[in-house]
């Protein structure tokens, strides 16, 4: 659905979170995703002050990269309820959810990645951190920009994790809101937007402007789109003699799925996860398997829809 008045898109019906986030399912695997970390590593010490807390820091990737080599004496610290790291000297691992219960007295820094955009209320985890940093403490994240995405017609711009549509057009708005003022940003690519904010609790309010007539048609332009390549898709599969195979055990696939491909033909659907092998995909009967199986095939062809990705 889309509000009138505002125009954010978001899913009218959404999944419990502790259905949603019940096991760890958030690896970022790729030379893309590791070019992210190292961009946005060097981008939170420019602004680091004092002790880093990371908000759902998920495998501890990002936590070394920045930790690595670290001279001023700070403590790093991840926050996250399934985490696929334990900790290590320089790196310290609370299991739980972001709240604002939290006591690290030294905390200067918050920092989270690709975490804003999968939260049911951006307002509770903006207002928490507020809470407990000091005046002019520092607020550093990464969030997808999700704006190119739609634009770009990457099926992943809404989903069951991306329930509204955070564009940076709406992060602005919600800074300001909560009192964080904006020190810089910085594109990566068409991913990611990196923001470095202060905790200032002044300024001026800003006002919203409606976006309604511009994202709705960007999305109704997204899915006619897909229903089109869908129909290209499922005529390339009636035609192949080979085995075909589905890449991604993810939202990509999925959407794909739901919007209509013909599944009856597809062999396997395949993963560079090794977490992920010899499970279902959810929403399917299919189990995933790794792409080398394909090494020894003279026949195949793989689909290959995967967004920015």
């Amino acid at each position: 659905m889309i509000c009138k008045d505002s125009g954010m898109i978001q899913l009218k019906n959404l999944l419990p979170l502790d259905l949603i986030y019940s096991e760890y399912h958030s690896e970022a695997l790729g030379a893309r995703w590791q070019r992210h970390h190292e961009q946005l590593s060097p981008f939170i010490k420019k602004f680091q002050l004092g002790d880093i807390l990371e908000v759902g820091g998920s495998d501890g990737t990002l936590a070394k990269i920045v930790s690595a080599n670290e001279t001023m004496g700070n403590s790093y610290t991840i926050e996250e309820p399934n985490p696929l790291f334990n900790r290590n000297e320089n790196i310290k691992v609370i299991m739980a959810f972001f709240d604002e219960k939290i006591s690290l007295p030294n905390v200067g820094t918050v920092v989270h990645s690709y975490v804003l955009e999968h939260l049911f209320d951006p307002s509770v985890l903006l207002q928490n951190i507020n809470d407990i940093l000091p005046i002019n403490g520092i607020h550093i994240f990464s969030i997808p920009n999700l704006f190119q995405y739609l634009k770009n017609k990457y099926s992943n711009s809404l989903n069951f994790e991306h329930t509204y549509f955070l564009t940076e057009y709406y992060t602005d708005y919600l800074l300001n809101k909560h009192g964080f003022e904006i020190l810089d940003k910085q594109k990566y690519d068409d991913h990611s937007i990196f923001y470095a904010t202060k905790k200032s609790n002044s300024g001026k309010k800003t006002i919203l402007t409606n976006q309604f007539e511009e994202y709705k048609k960007m999305y109704l332009q997204m899915m006619d789109f897909y229903d089109s390549e869908v129909n290209k898709l499922n005529e390339l599969i009636y035609n192949f003699e080979g085995k075909v195979y589905l890449f991604g055990a993810h939202i990509f696939s999925q959407f794909l799925l739901f919007r209509g491909l013909n599944n009856n033909k597809i062999e396997r659907y395949i993963d560079n996860s090794l977490n992920k092998e010899n499970k279902r995909l959810y929403g399917t009967e299919m189990m995933v398997a790794n792409p080398t199986i394909l090494s020894n095939m003279t026949n195949a062809a793989v689909i290959l829809k995967a967004g920015q990705h």
